[in-house]
């Protein structure tokens, strides 16, 4: 939540930033009662015990822009070990990117050590390693505030607000960017992409975010480099999804994505399925689903991410399945289940999706193949099932998207659901009427006893 875990601080490059732009007390509206309480604790403690300390990046840009803050982060001169030393509530995380978490109860103050250049990693406690793309491993070089703001990542973010006078301190020009509602790279935009390529992912949710358009020099290289985003760790990149696809703006991420090449390197099997498609149903499908998560979001009503990835990878999974039965002449349930392993672990390649979420997406779409079979005990088994009500939204969701054959089965669904139990027997009794007498089980002969 803080700078270095969300990649706003881990440059490798020196930029020549023009003299920061000081906006005292008198000139802004920020006042100490907007932050969190146990921020301002922590900025005094670490002003009492003579160190520099400021609140940095989203909270300053999102009082500014008339948001309600989130995270409070500080930034300090001093390091992850001197801030252990002063506070008690506070323990160190990260290798790649050492930083301090202070806990108050369920509150975590991200504080992090203000970032340095590579030039100056001889220095003592300076640790620092690049990959062969010029992506950053480890990020440990400490140096001043104004290194500090060089190394962010985008301007909007290197804005401070200083706890000794009160003051906001702007090193990039972060203010002239919000008031232009431009989402812009400090430095070099290759060399800061090449650096951490899930700076393009950000620089797309920020825009949707902060309703902010992207500067062209920052949205120019994005197509030409989505491709390193192979060089991310698959479980970093579902983070990422999460942040993309949770946060009330899923369909206009989803949407730049694609128009920005960066979705295919996420969900290269989607993709693939999207371009296929002949009669626009796969682009429906996926973009309902995201404006339904987005609605549902925004009012305050919970969203499973297995939903998301199940929808996700409905088609490719449908599609290989199909494949299956044709040309194998399996039966649906098997060629499912074969598929369902295949399509989850060529996903799994490029983003990690938990096995919580992969069990769910499984009984989503299991459920797909049953909600036909009604008669008897099968419809109140099937309601009973833990992820049937996730299974009857998506069951929705493709008649909604267009596959209209199976309107009259969500209808039965729908009514189902909102009748009393006499109701649903009453129901499923005439569904059995219409189909007919059902055949007698055929039982097994027992097995005479062996006289020996």
């Amino acid at each position: 939540m803080g700078p270095a875990s969300k990649s706003d601080d881990h440059t490798a490059t020196a930029t020549l930033l023009p003299e920061p732009v000081i906006v005292p007390r008198s000139e802004h509206s920020i006042s100490r009662k907007q932050f969190s309480p146990n921020a301002v604790k922590v900025l005094y403690r670490l002003k009492d015990a003579g160190f520099e300390a400021y609140l940095v990046g989203g909270c300053i840009r999102d009082i500014l822009l008339g948001l309600e803050p989130k995270d409070f982060d500080v930034v300090t001169n001093a390091k992850p070990e001197e801030i252990k030393r002063i506070f008690r509530n506070c323990r160190l995380i990260g290798r790649r990117f050492r930083l301090a978490h202070i806990v108050f109860g369920q509150e975590i103050i991200e504080v992090a050590t203000m970032r340095g250049h590579h030039s100056d990693e001889g220095k003592s406690n300076n640790i620092s390693q690049a990959s062969e793309h010029g992506q950053l491993l480890r990020d440990n070089v400490y140096g001043t505030i104004e290194e500090d703001a060089e190394r962010r990542d985008f301007s909007i973010n290197a804005l401070y607000y200083s706890i000794e006078d009160f003051s906001i301190r702007d090193y990039a020009g972060g203010l002239a960017a919000i008031r232009a509602r431009q989402i812009e790279l400090i430095g070099d935009p290759e060399t800061r992409y090449r650096e951490d390529p899930v700076r393009m992912l950000r620089a797309v949710r920020f825009a949707t975010k902060l309703d902010m358009g992207i500067a062209p020099a920052t949205k120019n290289p994005i197509p030409q480099l989505a491709s390193l985003l192979e060089n991310i760790p698959a479980a970093r990149l579902f983070e990422e999804c999460l942040k993309l696809f949770l946060n009330g703006k899923a369909e206009q991420n989803f949407l730049m994505l694609r128009e920005l090449g960066l979705f295919k390197y996420l969900f290269p099997t989607t993709e693939r399925a999207l371009n296929a498609s002949t009669d626009g149903f796969a682009e429906r499908f996926i973009q309902q689903m995201f404006a339904n998560t987005d609605a549902r979001i925004n009012a305050d009503k919970k969203v499973t991410p297995a939903f998301i990835f199940a929808a996700l990878l409905w088609l490719p999974l449908r599609q290989r399945a199909e494949a299956l039965v044709e040309k194998d002449g399996m039966f649906a349930h098997d060629a499912y289940n074969i598929a369902m392993n295949a399509v989850l672990s060529d996903s799994a390649k490029q983003v990690a999706v938990p096995k919580r979420f992969t069990i769910g997406a499984r009984d989503i779409w299991h459920l797909q193949l049953r909600l036909d079979k009604r008669g008897g005990q099968r419809a109140y088994r099937l309601s009973l099932q833990p992820k049937f009500r996730a299974a009857y939204d998506f069951l929705l969701l493709r008649v909604e998207s267009g596959e209209t054959e199976l309107q009259s089965l969500a209808a039965w669904w729908t009514n189902y659901l909102e009748k009393d139990v006499t109701g649903q027997k009453d129901m499923v009794k005439s569904l059995d009427e219409r189909s007919g007498p059902r055949r007698p089980r055929r039982r097994k002969p027992r097995k005479k006893p062996d006289p020996s």
